[in-house]
């Protein structure tokens, strides 16, 4: 028996070898994972494409007045979403040129006529923007927002723009007064991006179908609670094993012990005088048996939840660790009270904000899965360093998305 047991135990510790490599290097891209490589991990592979894609696009239409170029219809009962980007000049980087380009390249006629798309340029002078005097902006975008304010209040935007620690209030208060001028447009949903923002081919089909599925779950989840926003974009750090949920994630750990005890106990009981049942359930194969199942509880943790427990394609219920506000989707009705309620916080933190009115009115938050939208700039919304990366919008492959659009589209000529 232990001339056989030998050699089977080689063979197992071959594959097992070999199936730990083959799982941790899966989870090279998953930033909760102790095997995580950040030069894989945030490597731009088809946020690369989708920039190269949207800047072809705008090069394209670079001239003044453009006549092959479909805007929101006039017809109030098509439009669907209002989207608004608020961009401030950035000293040696441009970041407009990509977002926009990003969320018209490869619209359909009926995608791009439902939506009604606003930039706002939050500047006291307006032409201080690289952008503003550009030729395909306004030929592009339906609506070039700048604000309307009198000498006097635009003097206290400027002093906003250049005082220290004043930066995040203006911000909030850019936020805010778009968020106001899309809600005018009646739309059902008004969608805000940053501009430092690109979105993946096949963002309005998705996002609609979203939109439709989190308005079903909210009205099965009680008539007495309602949504506040649908987040088109979050990082997938900030979803790993938290220590909030140490206790479930210790119970489970010892319930795998106990169960796998039980089994060997099991089988001494009903063949106490089998030669395998004696060989294992020895004090050494116990002693063995636990140090196997500590390092295997181990590497399961160390691959990172997003690799052994991902969330699956679709739209989720995210009331935390939802970060951040690069791409956020309102129902229209929800922005007035939304609007009060950042004016009387003044704060400057948008995310603290959003989630302290979430919670104070018993309103949930949902998540499209995979997001739909990815951060390429140098900061986040907060002016924090580091960068805010979905990891999942690097694996969508061009052709699938593609295709996938081009079904979409045809379906929907068909049920026309």
């Amino acid at each position: 028996m232990h001339f056989l047991l030998r050699p089977l135990t080689g063979i197992i510790v071959i594959i097992t070898i070999a199936a730990f490599y083959t799982v941790a290097s899966i989870s090279l891209r998953d930033p909760t994972s102790l095997f995580f490589d950040p030069y894989k991990g945030f490597a731009p592979r088809y946020s690369s494409i989708r920039r190269q894609q949207a800047e072809a696009f705008i090069a394209a239409h670079d001239y003044a007045n453009p006549t092959d170029v479909t805007k929101a219809s006039d017809d109030k009962k098509k439009g669907k979403l209002c989207v608004g980007i608020p961009s401030m000049n950035r000293e040696g980087i441009r970041y407009l040129p990509a977002a926009v380009g990003s969320l018209l390249q490869g619209l359909t006629t009926e995608e791009r006529q439902e939506s009604y798309l606003v930039v706002f340029i939050p500047h006291a002078k307006p032409e201080s923007h690289s952008a503003y005097t550009e030729n395909w902006l306004p030929g592009l975008v339906d609506e070039i927002l700048i604000y309307d304010f009198g000498p006097d209040h635009l003097q206290f935007v400027s002093n906003m723009e250049h005082q220290r620690g004043r930066v995040e209030k203006k911000a909030l208060l850019d936020y805010s007064f778009l968020l106001s001028k899309c809600a005018q447009k009646t739309t059902p949903y008004i969608a805000i991006f940053e501009d430092d923002t690109v979105v993946m081919d096949g963002w309005y089909h998705r996002t609609i179908a979203a939109l439709e599925e989190a308005d079903k779950e909210t009205v099965l989840h009680s008539s007495k609670i309602d949504s506040l926003h649908l987040r088109l974009f979050y990082t997938e750090e900030y979803l790993g094993w938290n220590a909030e949920h140490w206790q479930s994630y210790l119970w489970n750990s010892v319930m795998v012990a106990l169960i796998s005890t039980a089994v060997l106990v099991f089988i001494r009981i009903c063949r106490p005088k089998a030669t395998l049942s004696a060989a294992l359930t020895t004090f050494c194969r116990f002693l063995a048996l636990y140090a196997v199942l500590a390092i295997l509880i181990a590497f399961y943790f160390g691959l990172g939840r997003n690799t052994v427990l991902p969330m699956s394609t679709g739209v989720h219920k995210m009331t935390s660790f939802g970060c951040c506000n690069q791409a956020l989707v309102y129902p229209n009705y929800k922005t007035r009270k939304l609007i009060a309620y950042l004016k009387d916080r003044q704060t400057g933190h948008l995310d603290v904000d959003l989630e302290d009115h979430a919670n104070e009115y018993n309103e949930l938050r949902f998540a499209i899965t995979p997001s739909v939208v990815q951060h390429v700039g140098r900061k986040d919304s907060k002016g924090v360093g580091e960068k805010v990366w979905s990891f999942a919008f690097e694996r969508f492959s061009e052709k699938r998305l593609r295709k996938e659009h081009e079904k979409v589209a045809r379906l929907r000529e068909a049920a026309a």
